[in-house]
């Protein structure tokens, strides 16, 4: 008699309550270990790995890649009494998600190399007879992530990357061979309809269909929900931002400062966290189920930042209490890892305040819809050499406008226009932010 053990998909947390199959590592007959990686899925925020709680022999899998599944529905058949003898009785602890052994996890570049050696699953197995599964193509997920949403099927790209991976300028050359008319994307349907199914891209004519959910979906119904419960009010303030950016310049030299990439965002930041000290209004949310105003104690500071998946906005857990140094790293290791694709919820989660840059893309200002849950958001907009009044003079100076949008339940005007006009004031002159910072 044996003993099939169901993985259902679980709780990824943050009220999330389904998630995509972004990739199998397993397939029908392959011995799994305790606490081994055998899918990765992508919720709305995040991409997140799931290892197998059980050991034994993959029996079945119940979902296919790109399909959304449901938190509590089983993904992965496991028969147990196919496991090892020594992991019957392993320890099992917290993993990310689920459960599974101690001991020594087993490597992304593993993963990624176990999965090209056994493939990955196109559509819902059984336990059934299978057909051959299709040799996977190496790709890093952000490269998957676009060929997926563009409904293109990686195997049909050659790869000009380091041992044939495919990459983003692949799938990128592959798009406009197909707008041009030199290839066609066709989907291939195991029930042999000609119409592509209704959750892939697809090109028809003078218009492109990309199907709602992930990343952009998620990001949408903030919004709406945002835009449509707090009532939003916008000021600006145009700064002479010269004396910081010869500060910044400063401290590259600084042997304090030898690793760590400086930009203009390090010292607004800093100004912003400088600023709510005396204006906690401005790092607040209004509670409606209980009808509280609840003023936060600390500063989750997010940061907006374009990514693969879309706008993310993770943020530097307990900022308020960092140096200049240590906020210079956060934001460059918090950065770099939404770029890589690899936020992961926690990261996302309790945010109190957001600064988003506009200027990186020559933007000037910006009227920003706040973050649920939040009391502000500090938009800044591009730094440009103007004509501007200096020590009684025109000068030729370094001016940016910055913008904040404020929850007009929690903020009266005059706190707004305080808390925007003393991080101008800091900007303008950054000495206070060495003094108290």
């Amino acid at each position: 008699m044996t003993s099939v053990q169901s993985f259902v998909l679980p709780d990824l947390g943050e009220g999330l309550t389904e998630a995509e199959i972004v990739t199998w590592f397993v397939s029908i007959g392959d011995t799994v270990d305790l606490n081994q990686i055998v899918a990765e899925v992508e919720t709305a925020k995040a991409s997140v790995e799931l290892p197998s709680p059980y050991a034994g022999t993959v029996r079945a899998l119940h979902a296919a890649e790109g399909e959304t599944v449901a938190v509590g529905r089983p993904i992965i058949d496991i028969d147990t009494d196919d496991a090892a003898p020594e992991h019957q009785h392993q320890e099992k602890v917290p993993v990310l998600v689920g459960y599974g052994v101690a001991g020594e996890a087993v490597s992304r570049r593993g993963r990624r190399r176990q999965a090209e050696q056994v493939g990955a699953p196109s559509r819902p197995l059984s336990a059934g007879p299978q057909p051959p599964a299709p040799q996977q193509k190496m790709a890093k997920p952000p490269v998957r992530f676009l060929a997926k949403q563009n409904g293109v099927d990686l195997a049909d790209i050659e790869g000009t990357g380091r041992k044939g991976e495919v990459t983003g300028g692949d799938v990128a050359a592959y798009l406009a061979a197909a707008r041009d008319g030199q290839r066609h994307l066709i989907a291939d349907t195991s029930d042999g309809c000609e119409s592509p199914p209704a959750d892939e891209m697809h090109f028809g004519g003078a218009e492109t269909r990309t199907p709602i959910k992930g990343v952009r979906k998620q990001t949408a119904a903030a919004m709406v929900a945002s835009a449509f419960t707090a009532p939003h009010a916008t000021e600006f303030v145009t700064v002479d931002v010269t004396a910081s950016l010869e500060l910044l310049e400063r401290l590259r030299t600084h042997p304090a400062f030898a690793q760590t990439r400086l930009t203009p965002m390090v010292l607004i930041a800093k100004a912003l966290l400088i600023a709510l000290r005396s204006n906690p209004s401005l790092n607040s949310f209004w509670d409606e189920s209980a009808q509280e105003i609840v003023t936060k104690h600390y500063v989750n500071l997010g940061v907006a930042a374009a990514t693969p998946r879309g706008l993310m906005v993770p943020n530097i857990k307990n900022a308020d209490q960092m140096s200049l140094r240590e906020l210079a790293a956060a934001l460059n290791d918090l950065t770099g890892t939404a770029r890589a694709g690899k936020t992961t919820p926690a990261d996302l989660a309790k945010g109190t305040i957001t600064i988003t840059n506009v200027g990186v893309f020559g933007v000037d200002t910006g009227t920003p819809i706040l973050n649920p849950d939040e009391a502000a958001i500090l938009c800044v907009g591009a730094i440009r050499k103007r004509p501007w009044e200096h020590l009684g003079a025109i000068a030729l100076r370094s001016v940016a406008t910055l913008s904040l949008s404020f929850d007009h339940r929690l903020v009266d005007g005059e706190q707004g226009s305080r808390f925007l006009a003393e991080i101008g004031r800091i900007l303008s002159d950054p000495f206070e932010m060495i003094a108290l910072g």
